[in-house]
Parts: structure tokens; C-alpha cells; sequence
């Protein structure tokens, strides 16, 4: 009896065994068993191991629509609006009724800019549910994507009066109304929010952002203050006032609170990334450095701070550290699109942009509207003087997203690289719009209206820049060059002086200074000012470069100015300004090979700047090396085909060398294009002219270099007066050939074109 007890118990056992066993094996109760358990760790906050649950439970079953949609709320929490949007596409395949997937997809197409795709899934939802208050708000918020401000107020009133108690709403229709700068009301919806919930404390907060953005800081303090009170758990307030410190220039109280809201937030990272922010947005980049190197040990697990981080290595040129962070992303990651930027950016300040643009394009392959990639692109495409191209991928940047900055910035660089003062004050129009509390649009078109001599208007913007941020030192530079231009130059200087009290690291503002200085004849100041400046900031490669170009010329110090451009070589590796202008200064020298070889050195580190060719190719033929000239001229124009300087010094040695007069008619041409107020190119183009016959287009060529060069005020070049009075002699123009040949021997009477001048004077006069 006793064994068959046994016996029985061993059965039961075994057939429990088996039970268990088989739902083991059952997919049906696995997948639940890992979406439990996603859900478990979703409700804790823990995010990563929940998305990998939910993954889990995926891949037993791929039309398992509950667990792509709690994948895509796992990735919104995790910040990967990506995959969440790959998620809830799928969840929308499978579950096409599922409402709450389709607006949340919705939504994320607004937000990473795809209306197109966004108006389907709008569409869709108002066919389905027409008089549902969500629906109307996010069909407000695709018209505001896309700049219809006045639809999107209209549907988001539409959705109050559906839902009139749903504070959300308010608070929506009080944004748009302040963006379609209708204040009043926009006040008086965000109050309503409040009345409606008066603890919601995003309300608060952007009530005191509104009045921020008016100037009304003691009740934007406030708010701020409410929303602390409010939300005691919540940093985004704290971050908000910190902010609202530094414009009100209390920066110790601003540092004093993000240091608390880091303390009383650990886990939370607007909260224990606030000291940092602050470093970076006050300036103080080595306190930002410090601080993220130090959060970056405390929570290797956050992406986007590495990110961040990686970001300001660049920025401080840390290439080292950057590379090695970045490549640890890579390497989890092998196509995650911003570390692919990142080496980009590195690749370009390398010098190996070519390598930088195949890299962005295969990202462009996988992801085409990357607006961040097609903003990169163009900076590549400018380090290579494709400006037709730079432009065309900064305004594809901006199609995506049109309240993008950067690229804003970049086409005003570009209008101020090109002396287009009307397209630079468009553009500085449009960063003022996008942020009208930055002080560096109100800067960029007070610089455009000085250089067009509107003083007046000008004026006003300095003051305004200076307003909106009386810490930046962007406004007290322009006022620097407001009073430059009109000849104050006591006033000028103070200005400079202001801008670099606030920003010792401004290489504008001692530029400006320096110049004040110089245009007073007093050199040995401005010399003084860069050497004050650069014992307040020893690692400022820019002001060793000011100090070199201010000893080079006026001073004449070719030792010091060579000492200097090596300082600033030294301290910043991966610029090639100042080995350029190093080479320069040892070939005033006579240092011949020592100018060689410093071009062959920045090659190597810088093998897409066609500076160094187009410097060797000069050394070439100053000692009549005209097949090293022409090598050296080839190899940069191959980097950069329309590079003016390279055309042009590639024509003239073709000149010089009895070389195709057509190609070299068709070099100096580009050159022209290029360099339309160039004497220099005027009278290659005027002599090849010349050569080949063509004496009347000749003379108008030539004139015209003679004319560019008075307007210049550059010292009376004697070739260009023997080279017009030759075309005015086979024109027949025969006493302003005189006159034009016996002013180049005047100023040069042993030239290499004297004997020729004075052939051509004894013909004229028989």
C-alpha cells in the first residue's frame, strides 16, 4: 500500500510535470508571459528591460498588436521617436480601429515634419471621429507645422468647444496665439488653463515663458516660482527660472539653483544635467565640459547626454575623446544617424571632408528627410567651395524643418562670405523670428545695415541685441563696428572693450578693437591688446592668429608674426588658417623651403584645403618652376573646380609658359565669375586678351583692373600699366599708350617688362 502511495505520487508529479511543460512550450502563454512582464517593468520606469520584454513577446508572435503598441509607448518614453513611429505604424496594420495608436502616430509624423504622411492618418481620424475634441487639436497642430497658424487656431477652437473643460486645449490655443503674436488673448487662455486645473504646472511655466518672451520678467519670476510650488516633483520649472536668471544677468542664483534641482533630482535628467546646461548656455564652456565628463560616469546608460557631450567635445576640439565616445555608439549602434554626423563633423574638421560627405550621404541613403544631415552635408560642401551646393543642402534643411537655426546661421554666413548684404539681412530677419530673445539676429542685421551705411537702422537692432541680452557680447561688437564705420573711434573701442569683458574668448571683438587701434596708427597697441587678451585666455588659438596677422602687416615683424601663426597652429591642429598664413610669412622670408615644406605638412593633415596648392603652386613660379606651378595649381582646382584664386595663378602660368591660350581664356573667365573686384584677376583676363588679339576687349579688361586697383587704394602696380598701354599701343590709342608705358617705368624703372616698355615707346614715336 505504501509503494503504491508512492507509485502514485510519482505519476502525479510527472503528470504536473508534463502540464507544466506543455504550457511552456504553449506560444500563446509565453508571449503573455513577457508582455506581463514588459508591463511590470513599464509601470517602474524601467524602460530599456521593458522594451525588451515586449520585443520578446514580438517575435514569438508578430501580429501581437498590444505589444507593438506598448513598444511604441516604451520607445516615447525612451525618447526614440523612430522606432516608436515604426511601432505604432504596425500596431495601426493590425489594429486599424486602435484610435489611440493612430493619433499618437500622428502626432510623431508632425513632429519629425512629415505632413504628408500625417494628413492621412488626420484624415482618417476626422472621417472616424468627427466630433472628438483630440482629433481637431492634432489636426491644429499639423496646420501649425506647416505655418497656418490662423487654420490651427481655428480647429484648436473647435476642440474647446467640443470639450470646453479640457485645460489642455487652452493651453494649445494660448501658444498659437502668442506665435500669431495676438497677445491678449494668448494671456488670457493661459489663465483660463489655470482657472480650469490650478495645479497643472505647465501652465504656469509657459505663462511666465509669455511673459519672458514680453519683457515682463518680475511676473514671468512669478510664475515660475507658482509652477515650483505646484509641482514640487517636477525640474522643468526649476530649468525654467534658472534660464530666466541668466537673462536677467543673476547668474550666481541661477548656478545656486541648478546645483539644488540637481541634488533634488539624481534620477531625472533635466534635473542632473542643470549645472551643465547652465555652463553651456552662459558660455562657460569648461565648466560644461567638467560637469558632463562628470554625469557621464555617473549614468553611462544616457544616450542623449553622451550625445550631448560628444556635441561639446567637438565644439572644444576634443577630437580624441569625442571619437572614442562616438565610436562606443557606433559599435552598439553601427547606423545610429547622430554618431554617424558626429564622425562626420570630425572627418571634416580633419580635413578628410570628402570622406565626411560619403559618410552623410550614406545616411541621407537611409533616412532622405534628415534635416540635421542635410545641414551637415552643406557644411562639407562649403569646406570644399561647393557653395552652390552648401546653400542648396541648407535650404533642404530648412524645407524639412523650417524652425531649424543652423542653417539659418549658415546662409547668413554664407551672404556675408559673399558681401551680400540684402540676402545676410533676410536671413538675420528669420533667426530673429525664429528666436526673438537671441541676440544674434538682431546683431547679424545690424552688420548687414552698417556695411550698406543705414546707421540709423542699425542703431536700433545694436540697442535691441543689447537688450534682449545684456551679458552676450554679440551686441556690443556690432555697436563696435557701428562706431568704427562712422569714425568714432574712442567709442568703437569701448564697445570692443564691453564685448570682451563679457566674452574674453571673442575673437570678433579683439579683431575689432585691433583695428580701432590700427586705423588710430597706433599698431603697437593693437599688438598689445592681443597679448592682454592672450594672457587672459592662453588657449585661444584665434587671438595668436590676430597677434601674427597684426605683426605680419602693418608691423612688418616677420619673426614674431611666424612665432605667433605657430602658436596658433600649435593650439588648434585641425584648423589650417594659421599653417597657411605660417607658410606665407616664412616665404616674405625668403624661407623658401621652409614655406614648401610647411604647405606639404598641412597636406597631410588638411589634404581637401587647395590653400596649401595654390600657396606652393605661387612658390613654384616665383622661382619659374612653371611644371610644379601648373602640378600644384591642377591639384587644387581638383579639390575645388571653380576656385577663382587657382584658375586664375593656373591661367597666368599658362601665360608665362606659352601654354593653350583658349584654356587659359576659359580659366581666367571662372576666375572672373569668382572674383569679380579683383584687379589681379581683371589683368590676367585683360592680358590673355591681349595675347591672342583680341586688343579692344583687351583694353576694357585691363582698364578695368586699373580702375579696381585705385579703388582698392593697393600701391601703383607697374605691370598693370605696361600691360594696358601694350593693348592701347596695338589699338592704335597711341598717346595714352605713352602715357600708360612711361608710368610703369617711372614706378619701376629695372622691371622685367622695362626693356619691352621702352621697345614699345621708340616704336610710338616713329
Amino acid at each position: 500500500m505504501r509503494r503504491f502511495k508512492a507509485l502514485y505520487l510519482i505519476l502525479l508529479l510527472s503528470l504536473i510535470a508534463s502540464l507544466l511543460s506543455s504550457c511552456s512550450r504553449d506560444p500563446n502563454v509565453r508571449k503573455q508571459k513577457y508582455f506581463q512582464s514588459g508591463q511590470s517593468y513599464f509601470v517602474k520606469g524601467m524602460y530599456r528591460e521593458a522594451a525588451i520584454e515586449f520585443s520578446n513577446a514580438i517575435q514569438i508572435d508578430s501580429s501581437y498588436a498590444e505589444a507593438h503598441h506598448q513598444l511604441a509607448e516604451t520607445y516615447l518614453k525612451l525618447q526614440d521617436g523612430q522606432h516608436a513611429a515604426q511601432e505604432l505604424v504596425r500596431t495601426v496594420e493590425l489594429q486599424a480601429q486602435n484610435q489611440s495608436a493612430r493619433m499618437e502616430l500622428a502626432n510623431l509624423l508632425i513632429v519629425g515634419g512629415d505632413f504628408e504622411q500625417a494628413r492621412e492618418q488626420t484624415d482618417l481620424l476626422m472621417k472616424e471621429h468627427p466630433e472628438d475634441a483630440g482629433v481637431h487639436a492634432i489636426v491644429s497642430s499639423l496646420l501649425a507645422g506647416q505655418g497656418n497658424l490662423a487654420g490651427a487656431i481655428q480647429e484648436m477652437q473647435k476642440a474647446i468647444v467640443l470639450d470646453p473643460k479640457r485645460w489642455e486645449s487652452h493651453l494649445t490655443l494660448a501658444l498659437l496665439q502668442a506665435r500669431n503674436n495676438e497677445p491678449d488673448a494668448a494671456e488670457a487662455n493661459f489663465k483660463e488653463v489655470i482657472e480650469l486645473n490650478p495645479t497643472a504646472v505647465q501652465a504656469y511655466s509657459l505663462l511666465g515663458g509669455f511673459y519672458q518672451s514680453r519683457g515682463r520678467l518680475s511676473e514671468a519670476e512669478q510664475q515660475f516660482d507658482r509652477a515650483i510650488e505646484v509641482g514640487p516633483g517636477s525640474p522643468e520649472p526649476r530649468a525654467a527660472l534658472v534660464h530666466l536668471y541668466l537673462v536677467e544677468g543673476k547668474k550666481d542664483r541661477a548656478e545656486y539653483l541648478a546645483k539644488q534641482a540637481k541634488h533634488d533630482f539624481p534620477n531625472d535628467p533635466v534635473g542632473y544635467r542643470m549645472p551643465g546646461d547652465l555652463y553651456f548656455t552662459s558660455g562657460d564652456l569648461d565648466k560644461a565640459l567638467a560637469e558632463y565628463a562628470s554625469l557621464i560616469r555617473e549614468h553611462q546608460s544616457d544616450l542623449h547626454l553622451k550625445k550631448d557631450y560628444i556635441e561639446l567635445l567637438l565644439q572644444k576640439g576634443q577630437f580624441e575623446e569625442a571619437g572614442r565616445l562616438d565610436a562606443e555608439i557606433l559599435k552598439s549602434n553601427p547606423s545610429d544617424n547622430d554618431a554617424l554626423v558626429y564622425r562626420s563633423q570630425m572627418q571634416i574638421s580633419s580635413g578628410r571632408t570628402k570622406d565626411a560627405i560619403a559618410t552623410l550621404e550614406t545616411v541621407i541613403k537611409n533616412d532622405p528627410d534628415n534635416s540635421e544631415v542635410h545641414y551637415v552635408l552643406g557644411v562639407g560642401f562649403q569646406k570644399l567651395g561647393n557653395l552652390e551646393r552648401a546653400q542648396s543642402e541648407w535650404r533642404a534643411a530648412l524645407h524639412l524643418r523650417p524652425d531649424l537655426l543652423d542653417p539659418v546661421r549658415s546662409l547668413a554666413g554664407l551672404a556675408m562670405e559673399r558681401g551680400d548684404m540684402e540676402v545676410l539681412d533676410q536671413e538675420a530677419s528669420e533667426m530673429i523670428r525664429l528666436e526673438p530673445a537671441s541676440p544674434e539676429g538682431y546683431a547679424l542685421r545690424a552688420l548687414s545695415n552698417v556695411n550698406r551705411k543705414r546707421f540709423p537702422a542699425a542703431e536700433v537692432d545694436v540697442r535691441k541685441a543689447i537688450e534682449v541680452s545684456p551679458q552676450s557680447s554679440f551686441g556690443y561688437v556690432q555697436l563696435g563696428n557701428l562706431k568704427y564705420q562712422e569714425k568714432e573711434f574712442e567709442a568703437a573701442g569701448k564697445a570692443y572693450q564691453s564685448a570682451l569683458d563679457r566674452n574674453p574668448d571673442s575673437k570678433d571683438a579683439l579683431r575689432g578693437l585691433m583695428n580701432t587701434f590700427v586705423a588710430e596708427k597706433r599698431v603697437d597697441q593693437a599688438i598689445s591688446a592681443a597679448n592682454t587678451q592672450i594672457a587672459k585666455s592662453p588657449g585661444n588659438s584665434g587671438f595668436y592668429d590676430l597677434l601674427g596677422t597684426a605683426l605680419f602687416y602693418p608691423k612688418k615683424d616677420l619673426s614674431g608674426a611666424a612665432t605667433a601663426f605657430q602658436k596658433s597652429a600649435e593650439l588648434d591642429k585641425n584648423s589650417s588658417e594659421p599653417l597657411l598664413k605660417l607658410a606665407q610669412v616664412q616665404a616674405a622670408m625668403g624661407s623658401t623651403d621652409e614655406a614648401i615644406a610647411t604647405c606639404r605638412g598641412g597636406l597631410a593633415n588638411h589634404p581637401d584645403e587647395p590653400g596649401f596648392y595654390i600657396l606652393l603652386g605661387d612658390l613654384y613660379q616665383d622661382g619659374r618652376d612653371w611644371s610644379g606651378a601648373t602640378e600644384a595649381y591642377q591639384k587644387a582646382l581638383a579639390i575645388r573646380p571653380d576656385n577663382p584664386m587657382a584658375s586664375n595663378d593656373l591661367a597666368s602660368v599658362m601665360l608665362q609658359s606659352g601654354g593653350n591660350l583658349d584654356v587659359a581664356l576659359s580659366l581666367a573667365q571662372t576666375a572672373r565669375r569668382g572674383m569679380p573686384r579683383s584687379p589681379r584677376v581683371a589683368d590676367t583676363l585683360g592680358w590673355i586678351y591681349y595675347q591672342k588679339g583680341a586688343y579692344h576687349s583687351a583694353v576694357d579688361s585691363l582698364q578695368e583692373a586699373l580702375r579696381l586697383a585705385q579703388e582698392a587704394s593697393s600701391p601703383d602696380n607697374p605691370r598693370l600699366h605696361y600691360h594696358l598701354g601694350m593693348a592701347y599701343a596695338k589699338s592704335g590709342q597711341v598717346i595714352l599708350a605713352r602715357q600708360q608705358l612711361q608710368q610703369a617705368l617711372k614706378l619701376n624703372p629695372n622691371s622685367g617688362d622695362a626693356e619691352n616698355a621702352k621697345k614699345q615707346l621708340a616704336e610710338l614715336k616713329s
